[in-house]
């Protein structure tokens, strides 16, 4: 049946492959054996098996030899390994080599069998996984393409044109008309705007913004985005204070993804902050990390919604009526963070204000 969950069984005992093979004979399985580890491999390679047992003391080709080439084929084949010279060590080098579990012999019948329905429910769940992240990519891809050609383009067009005649009726049209050309020419930049975020949301790629690393200093990358927010906090009469460590130690990463993930936070706490208050930036290094904490003393943020603040399109309750956001600019900074291998955390209270603080690992940390 094509069915049939497929199990290998490499030991160089017939008597622990007979036995095995007995143990699941009449369950809904395809089981194959293997005397010793080429053998074992050769069958990996033809029948692409969900579940191999693999015994760590063999003749020839070891079974953290065997474990290792399985893992290297295809890391979602589970391995278990079976063996009568059980150590804490060895189960810990074989779990390093991608054992999903350790199975000391003797053993039992039931435990035999628990283990392989165990193993072959991992097998299942990765595969569903995987399954489920292509599906959400091609979901991704389409809807980039959706809104990229049969709601961007139109709207540009219309968006041309409200502007061109604006340009050639402008001394012809009334006060009124006037106004109403104002409005629609607003709305259509607004939904520019926010299809622009979308496809801007769409098209983190972690893999490509991590083929574009190069060595960073962290000291520009904040003096850029804070001149980048200037303007807005000017006009809210906002002080923004840094206090910047100058030894920093430099980060890899990408400086233009990166600035834009310092953008969208800065630009954020300008926004949820009061007229006439502060905005604070702080980088320190911590450890082989660099801090970066920005907090401002603005509305604030609900105990409730800050597990959802970096979700997509997520806008806070406290924040609606302060000014508008589409809910996915931290979306697009978590994203980019996590491209660096960083962290991004939030603490607030409403009314006193938030502090958002990344952490990102050091050129020292991630060479060591």
């Amino acid at each position: 049946m094509a069915n049939q969950p497929k199990i290998i069984i490499i030991d160089d005992e017939e008597v622990v492959l007979d036995s095995c093979t007995q143990i699941l004979a009449g369950s809904n399985y395809e089981i194959a054996v293997a005397p010793e580890g080429k053998l074992g491999l050769e069958l990996v390679h033809q029948i692409n098996p969900d579940l191999v047992f693999i015994d760590l003391k063999m003749p020839g080709l070891s079974g953290m030899q065997v474990l290792e080439n399985i893992n290297e084929l295809d890391a979602t084949i589970v391995t278990v390994v079976i063996t009568g010279f059980a150590t804490v060590n060895s189960a810990v080098e074989a779990m390093k080599k991608g054992a999903y579990d350790f199975l000391p012999k003797p053993f039992t019948p039931d435990e035999f069998r628990m283990i392989t329905r165990r193993a072959l429910e991992r097998r299942k769940l990765m595969l569903e996984t995987i399954a489920l992240r292509r599906e959400k990519e091609l979901l991704r891809e389409n809807f980039s393409a959706i809104v990229s050609h049969e709601l961007k383009s139109p709207l540009s067009a219309i968006q041309q044109n409200l502007y061109a005649l604006d340009r050639e009726l402008g001394n012809s049209l009334t006060v009124t008309q006037k106004a109403r050309l104002d409005r629609m020419k607003a709305r259509i930049d607004d939904l520019i705007k926010l299809i622009t975020s979308w496809l801007r949301v769409l098209s983190v790629d972690i893999g490509k913004i991590r083929e574009s690393f190069t060595l960073l200093q962290v000291s520009p990358m904040i003096a850029k985005a804070v001149e980048s927010v200037e303007p807005h906090a000017i006009r809210k009469d906002i002080q923004i204070i840094t206090a910047i460590d100058e030894t920093l130690s430099p980060i890899e990463g990408d400086e233009i993804s990166f600035v834009e993930a310092l953008v969208n936070i800065f630009d954020n706490a300008v926004k949820y902050s009061y007229v006439g208050s502060n905005v604070c930036i702080h980088a320190q290094e911590k450890g082989r990390n660099i801090e970066i904490a920005i907090a401002d003393t603005g509305v604030g943020i609900a105990k409730e919604e800050l597990p959802y603040l970096f979700n997509d399109f997520y806008r806070g309750k406290s924040g609606q009526t302060v000014e508008g956001s589409h809910g996915l600019g931290l979306t697009i900074t978590r994203r980019i963070i996590e491209s660096h291998n960083g962290t991004i955390s939030v603490v607030s209270e409403p009314g006193k204000g938030t502090t958002i603080t990344i952490c990102i690992p050091t050129i020292v940390q991630q060479n060591s």
